[in-house]
């Protein structure tokens, strides 16, 4: 019997059985193979994900690959069969923000798979075949599983638009900033550095192609021409705008907690700095990242410590949580 996760409420889930939903019109049924668990994964089981972020109950699961097996009404049959990753932002197609391609900024309100729709911490998961990204036929599905946050620091290598040549950075050590350093490096830059706060990263962080790697305690030139911040502090914020020369571009990814003190508008202006926030990933960013996983530029596999059955949700979240720099990227096993 096939099993999923269901959260009814903060700190209340139980696995249960699992029925897959038939695909209706569009849609396509896709057979798990993988889910990663992330920060905000923990924020559902928590309770403390912003309101508005979340609906119980809820199965969780944004970070996934699997296979399709089944298609809807007006969905090519050729579908069926292929390896696939999913975007998460169930966006309405007829704004003006999703006309122009920015769909995680859809004006009829967020919906996302995991959040707020059934995600895909269990066997199967239905959604619209318009959101499907088809992978190579011989693609790893366990680095796969990876490719959603992956997307959304495609999103920031596009926006940091950093040219061959360039002096680039990155702040923040975990599974963004080792995937902002994979982006950055398939660029050519002259110089990649990478900031964190911990020293064990470093061999990582040089192994994607990194040429140097500082603490974020230790004195830190300020002469780059793009810096991509991952680590979702204030501070770290504050680090990744030193960095730049006069004129520089900046892109934040991460999410530091309400109230937190930002960048100071004076040194932005004076400084003449380019600015720029992700917020996930929209289609073009989903698509760079298959490409890119595609031609072998992208390698999520060394960021993956551990593989939990999907029974062993609650373990899974205490992994993730518990601080341990043994523990990177951990994955449910339907």
């Amino acid at each position: 019997m096939s099993s999923q996760v269901l959260v009814e409420a903060p700190g209340v889930h139980r696995v249960e059985d699992h029925t897959p939903r038939e695909p209706g019109p569009g849609e396509a049924l896709v057979a798990v193979h993988a889910v990663g668990i992330c920060g905000s994964d923990r924020e559902v089981y928590q309770g403390n994900r912003p309101e508005g972020y979340v609906r119980y109950p809820l199965v969780p699961g944004h970070e996934w690959s699997g296979t399709v097996t089944a298609v809807g009404a007006g969905v090519p049959g050729s579908l069926t069969g292929r390896k696939v990753v999913g975007e998460g932002f169930r966006n309405c197609q007829v704004c003006d923000r999703c006309h122009a391609g920015e769909t995680t900024l859809c004006t009829a309100g967020y919906e996302e798979t995991g959040f707020t729709r059934p995600g895909a911490m269990a066997a199967t998961l239905t959604l619209p075949a318009r959101l499907l990204h088809v992978l190579p036929d011989d693609a790893d599905l366990t680095a796969a599983a990876l490719l959603e946050p992956a997307a959304c620091i495609a999103a920031a290598a596009l926006k940091a638009n950093a040219r061959p040549g360039e002096r680039v950075a990155v702040v923040g050590t975990g599974t963004l900033g080792m995937f902002a350093v994979q982006f950055l490096a398939a660029g050519s830059p002259a110089e990649l550095l990478v900031v964190g706060t911990r020293n064990d990263r470093e061999a990582l962080a040089r192994r994607f192609g990194a040429s140097d790697f500082r603490l974020r305690s230790q004195e830190l030139p300020a002469d780059f021409d793009v810096v991509i911040e991952t680590a979702g502090s204030a501070s770290a914020a504050r680090t990744a705008a030193a960095l730049l020369r006069r004129g520089g571009r900046l892109v934040l990814t991460g999410i530091p907690a309400p109230g937190a003190d930002g960048l100071d508008p004076t040194d932005l202006v004076v400084r003449q700095l380019e600015v720029h926030t992700v917020f996930g990933a929209p289609p073009d960013a989903w698509a760079h990242t298959v490409r890119v996983f595609g031609a072998g530029l992208l390698d999520p596999l060394p960021l993956v410590t551990h593989e939990v059955p999907l029974t062993d949700f609650p373990r899974a979240i205490e992994l993730v949580g518990a601080g341990d720099p043994a523990v990177g990227k951990v994955l449910l096993r339907p």
